[in-house]
């Protein structure tokens, strides 16, 4: 289902580029507490989630996993604050770091849009523990495109009871090649020199495979994929890439509750690549807004205060998706959370 989304820029935020910088870059961080752990995979790396701190909840207590874009961690301020409405919500939450996000991973590869394996790895381990708790997924940008690709591949057996996903990238072609264009290119620059820096960090530890390219070199996104991503996680090249990690294919084989999120506006990508009704299954939401830009969504409260209105939306929609997902009776229970 496709629907026209209610929400509002704040009238001093309405240009798409001061929606992202503002939300990403001049909102102040969200205090957050968190603890740590590893999974060991069995390909001798790991992965880190960061979860919300243990408070007596009881074993069938909801769990919201949430999945970080490009360049993202738990310093994203996107996470901390869903994270922060989901201990307001009384119930558990938990930041997977993909594969080399928080850390230099152990191998050469890292994590890529379309790398669905180690986010099943992590609904599998959490699943085993808590069993009988239903599992949500909010994912933002790769993130959300990781998350959406996964419940097409799984179907009527995703382990996951509700998803939400903002600013997804559907086809990554698309959108490597929108980022190419006008101011967007300076995005594209920040992410690019991001990735440069976390590969050298990992490769002053590890041994780069043999040729490495010269990444200095690299300036867009289809040359970095064509000479980093792809070889280093099994594609062809770039195009090979984009073909198979794109979430957008797999949206009409999607079976579990899922509201996606996504304005028209966003400067990552190309108007054309948002899915048209036919696309979406039933069991899918789509709310468009004609502003927002790219996981921004700032709207405008009294005397001129910023609004989060993701984290307004989406605990809206877990509340009637994911069971026992409710508010705490006190209004100062976020707080509690840093």
């Amino acid at each position: 289902m496709l629907k026209r989304s209610e929400f509002e820029p704040a009238f001093w935020l309405r240009n798409p580029h001061a929606q992202t910088v503002f939300a990403s870059k001049l909102r102040p961080q969200p205090p957050l507490a968190v603890e740590r752990e590893r999974i060991e995979l069995d390909d001798g790396d790991f992965l880190d989630l960061s979860w919300l701190p243990e408070r007596g909840l009881d074993d069938d207590a909801p769990i919201v996993i949430v999945l970080h874009g490009l360049n993202g961690s738990l310093e994203s301020k996107y996470a901390r604050g869903l994270l922060r409405e989901v201990y307001a919500h009384g119930a558990r939450g938990v930041l997977m770091h993909f594969r080399g996000a928080a850390e230099p991973n152990r191998l050469p590869r890292s994590y890529h849009s379309g790398e669905t394996g180690d986010f099943g790895t992590v609904v599998d381990h959490i699943r085993r523990r808590y069993p009988r708790a239903p599992l949500a997924g909010a994912g933002y940008s790769l993130g959300g495109n990781v998350l959406l690709k996964y419940l097409g591949e799984r179907g009527g057996d995703a382990p996951l009871t509700c998803a939400t996903a903002v600013s997804v990238p559907y086809d990554l072609k698309r959108c490597a090649e929108a980022i190419q264009q006008g101011l967007a290119r300076i995005y594209q620059a920040h992410l690019i020199n991001g990735l440069k820096a976390s590969f050298e960090a990992k490769f002053s530890l590890i041994d780069p495979p043999e040729p490495w390219p010269d990444l200095s070199r690299v300036r867009d996104f289809p040359s970095f994929d064509n000479v980093v991503t792809a070889p280093l996680n099994g594609f062809a090249d770039a195009e090979d890439y984009y073909a198979r990690a794109s979430s957008g294919p797999f949206l009409a084989d999607i079976r579990v509750p899922t509201l996606i999120l996504h304005a028209e506006d966003d400067p990552f990508m190309a108007p054309d690549i948002i899915p048209a009704e036919r696309d979406l299954s039933s069991s899918t939401r789509f709310e468009l807004s004609r502003h927002g830009g790219h996981v921004g969504f700032v709207a405008g409260g009294r005397y001129g205060e910023p609004v989060y209105w993701l984290e307004t939306r989406i605990p809206a929609f877990l509340r009637e998706a994911l069971p026992g997902f409710e508010r705490a009776d006190s209004p100062d229970a976020a707080r509690q959370a840093g």
